[in-house]
């Protein structure tokens, strides 16, 4: 007779304990999951009044839930805010039909394509540093949205945000805030005020794009262009994707670059290691894909800001049977989350893991220095993350103008991990600025 498996650990007394005080101390809730972590194994249950997920951490739990179980795992968060936002957006749907939003869509993010973007890369983040009058101090997250924003809407919709970037920025900053964690998963019907408001501006917004696009298609290689082309998408349907990669795409950029930022700065060693690579193969020449292809410790350093602050720092799933793992059972229904950034900091993986280390990406021989699944920034798998290619080129030929231009320094101010929508830098991450010579 086989016995049923195990129920996952729960946090108990000293786990508690011990979590509260990691909470108070480093006012992130990033800190108690360490804890859990690190009391109770890779996997455990969150027990929560009305929030009961099961937690899985490490290389094997994510191969469990982005390869081996993901066929009984379904990304459609039932009852979340980030439903109501998105609809029916390419993030959030399963099986075949995931499968032929995303098909329409690739084409605008394939490997192919970056080259053509680049520009677009270097002239936004010019324009941005181009408003910062005097020496700062100045919010890099702040300033990195709106990189971000204006990158993504002249490389993949081809408009110009600069015109409405005052006026949507509240409205952008409120929907953010909505699909991060908060009292609703607990309380599922507390008031959200000024959702309504904000998610209307921006529908009205993406509905106006699609209709000039409508009117006038012009070419049709960017994203924008591949949707309204479709003899198949209404204009409700390509807006869930349009404010799935706008809110998406621009987001875990943000968050990329302003701790890229904050760990050059809390690192001159490395940023003027970066910033010699820079000269060396840029000079004072723009930034082309060819050229920034070959600044290889550049490369390191956003791949380890990757591992130390995933912005994507955990997914979520809901089982659709009940499932096994490691003598554990996961019943059907119940919130499945894998912690991208637990496995990121797990001692058994890397080693020291909370320092930053770019050299721990040095390839040696063509052999990687951490094992398959133990490095998971953009998912893994067959649904891995569709622009995982965009954001790294982005990521590479933003910080390069900017070590190419500016010279950056990190005020002296207390910066905390925390969980939004994307994992970010709190309060901020300020940097007095000047002008290189």
């Amino acid at each position: 007779m086989n016995k049923c498996p195990h129920s996952p650990p729960t946090p108990g007394g000293d786990a508690g304990r011990v979590a509260l005080q990691a909470l108070l101390r480093e006012r992130s809730m990033m800190a108690p999951l360490r804890v859990f972590h690190r009391m109770l194994g890779n996997i455990f249950r969150i027990t929560v009044p009305g929030f009961r997920p099961v937690m899985m951490a490490g290389p094997e739990a994510n191969r469990f839930v982005l390869v081996e179980a993901r066929d009984q795992l379904s990304w459609r968060p039932e009852g979340d805010p980030v439903v109501d936002l998105l609809r029916h957006g390419v993030l959030i749907e399963d099986g075949e039909w995931h499968d032929r939003l995303r098909g329409q869509m690739t084409p605008a993010l394939h490997k192919k394509r970056m080259a053509g973007y680049v520009e677009s890369m270097w002239r936004r983040t010019d324009q941005v540093v181009d408003g910062w009058h005097g020496s700062g101090p100045h919010d890099m997250l702040d300033e990195m949205r709106k990189v971000a924003l204006l990158i993504l809407m002249e490389t993949l919709y081809k408009v110009d945000f600069t015109p409405e970037l005052e006026r949507l920025w509240p409205a952008i900053l409120k929907l953010l805030q909505y699909i991060s964690p908060g009292f609703w998963l607990l309380w599922r019907g507390v008031p959200r005020p000024g959702y309504t408001e904000a998610i209307q501006m921006m529908d009205d917004y993406l509905y106006r794009i699609i209709r000039e696009r409508r009117a006038d298609p012009g070419e049709t290689d960017d994203l924008l262009g591949l949707l309204v082309a479709s003899d198949w998408m209404s204009d409700g349907l390509i807006r869930d994707q349009l404010l799935t990669m706008f809110i998406a795409g621009h987001d875990t950029s943000t968050a990329l670059l302003a701790w890229a930022l904050y760990l050059l700065g809390k690192h001159p060693e490395a940023m003027a290691r970066a910033r010699a690579e820079v000269d060396a193969v840029l000079g004072r020449a723009d930034p082309t894909y060819e050229t920034v292809e070959q600044l290889d410790y550049l490369d390191r350093v956003i791949k380890e800001t990757l591992r130390l602050y995933p912005p994507i720092h955990l997914g979520t799933r809901r089982a659709t049977a009940d499932l096994t793992f490691d003598g554990y059972g996961i019943p059907a229904g119940d919130r499945v989350v894998y912690s991208i950034y637990l496995t990121h900091r797990d001692p058994e993986q890397w080693r020291e893991p909370d320092r930053f280390d770019p050299e721990r990406f040095l390839v040696t021989r063509g052999q990687r220095t951490y094992e398959p699944y133990a490095y998971v920034p953009f998912g893994g798998g067959p649904r891995n993350c569709i622009g995982a290619v965009y954001g790294q080129v982005e990521a590479k030929v933003v910080l390069a103008r900017l070590l190419q231009t500016v010279e950056l320094t990190l005020a002296d101010v207390p910066v905390h991990e925390h969980m939004g929508a994307t994992l970010e830098p709190r309060p901020g991450v300020m940097m007095s600025v000047k002008e290189r010579d």
